[in-house]
């Protein structure tokens, strides 16, 4: 009887912790539905402009703001995981951003 009351206890404590997880404010899944949908809205008026024959320079744009959004995101998370790595960790990382930004200005300018 005792043990039935051990475990019924323990097991709502730990339901309640997971569900005090679970509705956290702005965790990493929050962050990247959010982030999807932002970006779709973006590439989705991106694509319904071409399709009215805008100008290419507005439409590809749009699509590199897009691009720029989730490179953003994803750069700060990549932080948080490199920021308490050796330092050649931390020079990869900045080496890798400085291309990937880069890839993007350069073929917007040419």
């Amino acid at each position: 009887m005792a043990n039935t009351k051990k475990s019924s206890s323990s097991s709502k404590s730990s339901s309640s912790s997971s569900s005090r997880s679970s509705r956290s404010s702005w965790g990493l899944n929050k962050v990247s539905f959010w982030t999807i949908v932002a970006v779709t809205f973006l590439y989705a008026v991106s694509l319904v402009l071409s399709a009215c024959g805008v100008n290419a320079k507005v439409v590809s744009a749009l699509q590199g703001l897009a691009t720029a959004v989730m490179i953003c995101i994803v750069a700060i998370l990549a932080w948080r995981y490199v920021k308490s790595k050796p330092m050649v960790w931390i020079v990869l990382y900045v080496i890798c951003l400085l291309i990937v930004i880069a890839g993007i200005i350069v073929p917007l300018v040419i």
